[in-house]
């Protein structure tokens, strides 16, 4: 479902004023985006990668992991907000939080999407051009009906990973690696 205004394009400030009506909303260039809540699977996907990426990033001090679609300030005039299932900040970029607004106003330095076969491919892929185009260093889009992850560092050079992979995060999570098919497993 998408919503424009017919005067102006919608704001962060739109966004955060909307009442909670069981969809999630993101702004990709002023238009608003919902929805429905994610099912059961994916959510504990993503508490699976939560808590694995949060459990490494707190031991070594490195940052911060948020889940459950914190939001992400990515673009301005028109404003772009995204929400990825899981998200860290680097500890260097913790101070760029602007209490104004109730999202990161910035990319995350990774931000992870997964999909379910209902996801349409063209929505992932802005998704995943949004993060990269406003400074995201890692993207990985989890595909969890294929049980495979796809890793973008570029947007025309993805790489995927199969259960049996590593999965790790290069220098943007020094030291984080996990074999693909752990955060499938319950």
């Amino acid at each position: 479902m998408a919503h424009r205004n017919p005067t102006r394009d919608l704001t962060v400030e739109d966004l955060y004023a909307k009442p909670d009506d069981g969809y999630r909303y993101e702004l990709q260039g002023g238009l608003l985006l919902a929805e429905p809540l994610p099912g059961f699977r994916h959510c504990r996907v993503m508490v699976a990668i939560a808590a694995l990426l949060r459990e490494h990033v707190r031991k070594q001090r490195l940052g911060v992991v948020v889940a459950g679609d914190a939001g992400f300030i990515l673009a301005r005039k028109p404003d772009t907000v995204r929400g990825p299932d899981v998200a860290f900040v680097s500890r260097a970029r913790i101070d760029e939080l602007d209490d104004g607004y109730r999202a990161f106003a910035g990319a995350p330095d990774l931000a992870v999407e997964i999909v379910t076969p209902s996801n349409a491919p063209e929505d992932v892929r802005a998704k995943v051009a949004d993060y990269l185009a406003a400074g995201a260093r890692l993207v990985w889009v989890v595909d969890i009906h294929a049980r495979r992850v796809t890793v973008y560092e570029a947007l025309l050079s993805p790489r995927l990973l199969c259960e049996g992979d590593v999965l790790d995060a290069g220098d943007v999570v020094p030291g984080f690696s996990v074999r693909v098919g752990e955060i499938f497993e319950f």
